[in-house]
């Protein structure tokens, strides 16, 4: 087959309706029922001109006359109506705390040394916090730089410093007879080193399309700019949050010699301190979730802005996306992510149990802590994934959660889309990257705890908390990050999978260069 044979079978997939848009047919039996919905109204007139896109009268339009919702309304609105409510409470839990907190920063100490707290969580912990946000703001800005800048080494670059970095924070916890958090991070060394070199045949499709993704984010829209200010917006969330953990244990920590259990509002109790901590860590995975999908589904936008109409990018490209995630989408945006923050807080919780275990010298508890772990991630991986690209779809027809994810897996799966998306290697890099971050995040924290020796954690009771949450901060902080470098990539996958004739039409060069590294590709899109 040759590579001008793909154009003649698509051809048997569209035809042109009067107005000159392409409109589906057939694909095979029965598909055209299963999706009654139109293309995206991108305002594209193939007839023009020298084969130029232009809008009705000429013009440039905007980003929603180029989307235009047949019937906007607000999916999902109980979604969205919670997550403020959630919000909302968290920021009354972090009020009372810190009263208490600032009521007895003399006893809890100024700074890394002397406190008289040696129960819970003090201001050691917070400046410890402090510095592992400034570390995950730096580690994350430098990744994506390095992405930018080094496209083709990015995929061996991360996979080799994740799993070097892995296997030096597992020896060094090794050496200083850190039991459980050594032989956890290194199982997961193994388990990356031997994913990675599976991994290696995929990478030339995989570099394509990160470069493809780049050159787009070069071009149009504010990319990095969303980036930017999204990461901004993480990091001082993340500060927040970890200030409010450490506050929570200074407020209401159990201990005959705590003043901060006389001041402000309730009692201290080991139950309060569980309750409340399982509250501000699931409020902290959802808000940060729905923060890095809001910015997923702003770059999908722009992404499905250049595919549908890369000779007439619309106008406000950026900002209307943006628009539309944050009213119409906003409740959908908040599912998707109440979905994800619920499994991530079983694992975290679990997380936390393995290591206890292990510190207790559980060794049966310890594997069966594993063994669920591995159960939640697996989960957690298939919800991130119909998660991505539902939330693409979101971003160009401004769907509810549950129908765009249905439709979407539905037109994956019937147009074979699937096969490129398991060849992209993009998503497993950009979790490594996130992991790396968090690896060094928790291993500061852990030489922190180490060097500074606080009274708190003079038996090590608390070092399992503070790396796991530590580890938690800098994986979700580069994670928001970096979300734009695989949006791009989701987005144009959807797109394939809608359009797959806008692909070999529009972007003929894209075409050809998927071809040359994954030949597979002719028959894949018109699965």
């Amino acid at each position: 087959m040759t590579d001008n044979a793909p154009r003649g079978e698509a051809a048997d997939y569209y035809t042109n309706a009067p107005t000159g848009q392409p409109q589906y047919q057939q694909a095979g039996p029965g598909y055209e029922q299963k999706y009654p919905q139109q293309p995206p109204q991108y305002g594209q007139n193939y007839d023009a001109p020298n084969g130029q896109e232009q809008g009705q009268y000429g013009e440039k339009q905007d980003f929603n006359q180029t989307f235009k919702l047949d019937k906007p309304k607000l999916n999902d609105l109980w979604a969205g109506i919670l997550l403020i409510a959630v919000f909302l409470g968290f920021a009354a839990v972090s009020g009372i705390v810190l009263q208490g907190y600032s009521a007895t920063v003399g006893f809890n100490g100024g700074g890394i040394y002397g406190g008289g707290n040696d129960f819970g969580l003090d201001t050691n912990t917070i400046v410890l916090f402090c510095f592992v946000i400034g570390m995950a703001f730096v580690l994350s800005l430098i990744y994506l730089w390095l992405a930018r800048l080094f496209t083709k080494q990015f995929i061996w670059i991360t996979g080799i410093l994740h799993i070097v970095f892995g296997f030096a924070t597992a020896i060094y916890m090794l050496y200083r007879k850190y039991w459980s958090g050594g032989i956890v991070f290194l199982l997961f060394a193994c388990f990356s080193l031997f994913c990675f070199i599976t991994w290696i045949k995929r990478i030339p499709f995989s570099v394509l399309m990160l470069q493809t993704s780049m050159d787009v984010s070069r071009k149009y829209g504010h990319v990095y700019l969303v980036s930017l200010i999204g990461g901004i917006v993480a990091t001082a969330f993340g500060g927040w949050y970890a200030i409010t953990l450490a506050a929570v244990y200074v407020k209401y920590q159990p201990s005959s010699n705590n003043p901060a259990c006389s001041t402000g509002a309730g009692g201290c109790g080991s139950g309060k301190v569980i309750g409340l901590i399982v509250f501000i860590t699931f409020a902290m995975y959802w808000i940060s979730e729905w923060l890095k999908n809001t910015i997923h589904t702003t770059i999908s936008g722009v992404y499905g802005s250049w595919y549908f109409c890369s000779h007439n990018f619309p106008k406000n490209a950026t900002r209307g996306a943006f628009r539309r995630a944050m009213t119409y989408s906003f409740g959908s945006i908040s599912f998707g992510s109440l979905i994800v923050a619920i499994i991530n807080m079983l694992r975290q919780a679990c997380s936390i149990a393995r290591q206890q275990s292990a510190g207790d010298g559980n060794i049966a508890a310890t594997i069966a802590f594993c063994v669920l772990g591995c159960l939640i991630s697996l989960l957690d991986w298939a919800v991130q994934f119909i998660n991505r690209y539902a939330f693409s779809h979101i971003a160009l027809y401004g769907k509810s959660y549950i129908n765009a994810a249905k439709d979407t897996w539905k037109m994956i799966k019937d147009r074979g889309i699937d096969a490129l998306v398991n060849e992209c290697l993009i998503g497993p890099v950009l979790t490594m990257g996130a992991t790396f971050v968090g690896y060094a995040c928790a291993f500061l924290a852990y030489l922190y705890l180490v060097y500074t020796d606080p009274a708190y954690n003079r038996d090590g009771a608390f070092t399992p908390v503070v790396v796991a949450f530590s580890f938690l901060i800098g994986l979700q902080i580069c994670n928001i990050f970096t979300t734009p470098l695989s949006s791009g990539i989701d987005t144009i996958f959807v797109g394939t999978a809608w359009d797959p004739e806008v692909l070999m039409r529009d972007h003929p060069d894209l075409y050809a260069r998927m071809i040359a590294v994954y030949p597979h590709v002719q028959q894949a899109i018109h699965a």
